[in-house]
């Protein structure tokens, strides 16, 4: 395999719904002699109901495409767009609201607000926006992730496990155009780890979840329906059909 890199046509064919893209992303930190280019004129296309995964060795860019991709972070050249959202035209309200409501959030901390309940930590994201949530969505979410018994529970109440369900029901109850996962598995065993990318693979196959995941995991990324790999600031290599091995010999081949 060689590491040629890739036009965001060949990423996702032609006539597909895309969820999110990147166009000629460019991200500067720093001038003159500290400048450092994190993307270099990046562009991707994440399509609606796939899981995507992004690997690649550290400093490659994929934590700030991320953070781009959530409108965390403006991009000093280039576009994001959020279905037909130009991030870059969005004020400070505009993107806040954005953000919760179109954008779900799995990450390595749970995160959840300790003196509320399950019910309340879920719900949370709409009810910051004055919004409810459908009842037979709910209850479809919870029961889904197996905490419907525990929804009056606080999350010192909670396994870690059942912790990390009621996190990703969070991440799902806007039915959000984009579910943004920053190394989710970091911090867990084998078990958990594999009880949480289930849960995202189930939350694209069962409810058409469009899911961007960093990850440093061949195993976890092998979950996605395809891999982008980053060096430098820029899209390298694409791999479809994830198995671990496949993602192991393609980080091989980058690091040679």
């Amino acid at each position: 395999m060689t590491t040629t890199e890739v036009r965001t046509g060949e990423l996702t064919g032609e006539g597909t719904k895309v969820a999110a893209r990147i166009v000629d992303g460019v991200k500067i930190y720093g001038e003159r002699d500290t400048e450092v280019r994190a993307l270099d004129n990046l562009s991707a296309a994440f399509p609606a109901g796939e899981f995507t995964a992004i690997m690649g060795p550290s400093g490659s860019g994929k934590s700030t495409l991320l953070h781009c991709l959530a409108g965390l972070e403006k991009l000093s050249d280039g576009k994001v767009l959020i279905g037909g959202a130009d991030l870059g035209t969005l004020g400070d309200k505009e993107m806040t609201v954005l953000r919760r409501e179109r954008i779900g959030f799995v990450f390595q901390a749970y995160n959840l607000i300790p003196t509320l309940s399950a019910r309340e930590n879920i719900l949370l994201p709409l009810t910051l926006g004055g919004r409810h949530a459908t009842e037979d969505w709910f209850d479809q979410l919870v029961g889904a992730l197996r905490i419907t018994d525990r929804l009056s529970h606080r999350p010192s109440e909670l396994s870690g496990g059942q912790q990390q369900r009621v996190a990703v029901a969070r991440a799902l109850v806007t039915r959000p155009d984009l579910i943004l996962a920053d190394e989710p598995t970091g911090n867990l065993d084998s078990k958990a780890a594999t009880e949480l990318l289930s849960q995202i693979r189930d939350a694209v196959d069962h409810f058409g979840q469009t899911v961007v995941m960093v990850t440093h995991d061949a195993r976890a990324a092998s979950f996605a329906d395809r891999v982008l790999f980053l060096t430098d600031g820029r899209l390298v290599h694409e791999l479809a059909h994830p198995t671990t091995e496949l993602v192991l010999d393609a980080l091989r081949d980058l690091e040679a």
